[in-house]
């Protein structure tokens, strides 16, 4: 029999994290289940700003990069736990067509338009539609309007991102979206982890990624068309192995798609990373046929985040579930095309545990 005064409870808080424009609130919603996992998440950007887990021994330690003030998200920073649209990745030249009419984004990474433009779904106030706390689960869900032609995409676009924490340590996130007009659309979040509590950078960590074949991409990371086996390269994943193995193969280090070997829109499994340090794990499972494996190759120590850490070159990994980058102007690749009377649907699953010994 359990002692009723020793129960917790799962926490859904909200609070005031800053403001932008001076008078426009943003909130920071705090999600603390029975095991004491921490999760904070502000609808500016749909970003997740912390997450804190338990390494083998029970202590607990912040497991993602980020800030721990908004001032700090309204300034340049890489996409930390940010919602990524209307178009995750890269889409080249800024251009694609659709029904003979072709469309141009607004350019930010180079030549081409990336994580969907000047500005974003990760800069923009995303309205809070519901907060659910039944003890056995609690979740947030955010909408945003994005109107026709903003960043360049046709169409008025309604997202519902529902983010929900377990007391099983699983962090869920669903997304639906609808449009009035053709439009394309590929959603991800962005958040960068590093189980060993951000000590140092990620080499130990160790990787497993349930693909067989990847995306080739030119010098500018824009898909050349081509679908490649990992076998014999230095993306080869499909059996558990660390970050820094082959990490110096490459010139600065991966920023790859990954083909997931699954059926079309079935659940299943992506990816698994272990940190032998903590003893910390994540398991990714997705309806999405892809995902970018990103090892935070651009942090360069300008940035200053938790516990006053300076985010070095490879601080962080970043599982990015999505479509394949610039599938508008291949054929070939699963589409993205999103049309009037359709519904856009995706989930991906992120399970927190420990590492049996």
């Amino acid at each position: 029999m359990h002692d009723f005064l020793t129960v917790v409870f799962m926490e859904l808080k909200c609070s005031t994290f800053g403001y932008v424009n001076k008078d426009t609130e943003v909130k920071l919603f705090e999600f603390i289940n029975n095991n004491g996992v921490h999760l904070k998440i502000t609808n500016y950007g749909g970003i997740i700003t912390s997450l804190i887990l338990p390494d083998r021994n029970g202590k607990f330690g912040e497991v993602t990069l980020g800030f721990d003030n908004l001032n700090q998200y309204l300034g340049k920073h890489p996409y930390f736990g940010a919602i990524c649209g209307r178009y995750a990745n890269r889409i080249a030249k800024g251009k694609f067509t659709i029904d003979g009419i072709m469309y141009a984004l607004n350019l930010n990474d180079g030549a081409n338009s990336l994580h969907g433009g000047l500005e974003g779904f990760d800069k923009k106030i995303w309205k809070v539609v519901k907060e659910i706390n039944n003890g056995e689960k609690s979740s947030l869900v955010l909408e945003y309007l994005s109107k026709d032609m903003e960043e360049g995409y046709p169409g008025n676009l309604k997202v519902r991102v529902t983010y929900t924490l377990t007391n099983l340590n699983e962090l869920i996130i669903e997304y639906e979206a609808e449009c009035d007009r053709p439009t394309v659309l590929n959603l991800t979040n962005h958040t960068y982890f590093n189980l060993n509590g951000c000590k140092k950078n990620i080499y130990d960590h160790i990787v497993q990624i349930n693909a067989d074949y990847y995306t080739p991409v030119d010098k500018e990371n824009i898909p050349t068309g081509a679908i490649a086996k990992v076998a014999n390269t230095a993306l080869d994943f499909r059996h558990p192995k660390k970050i820094g193995k082959d990490i110096g193969k490459l010139p600065n280090g991966y920023d790859h798609n990954f083909i997931i070997n699954k059926k079309e829109k079935e659940f299943g499994f992506c990816a698994r990373v272990e940190d032998p340090d903590s003893g910390r794990t994540i398991e990714v499972y997705t309806t999405e046929p892809a995902v970018q494996f990103y090892t935070g190759n651009f942090l360069d120590g300008t940035l200053r985040g938790h516990n006053n850490i300076v985010y070095q070159k490879h601080y962080g990994f970043c599982l990015e579930t999505q479509h394949y980058p610039d599938s508008p102007n291949h054929e070939s690749f699963p589409s993205t095309l999103l049309k009037p009377g359709s519904r856009y649907t995706q989930k991906t699953r992120y399970t927190f545990g420990i590492m049996v010994e």
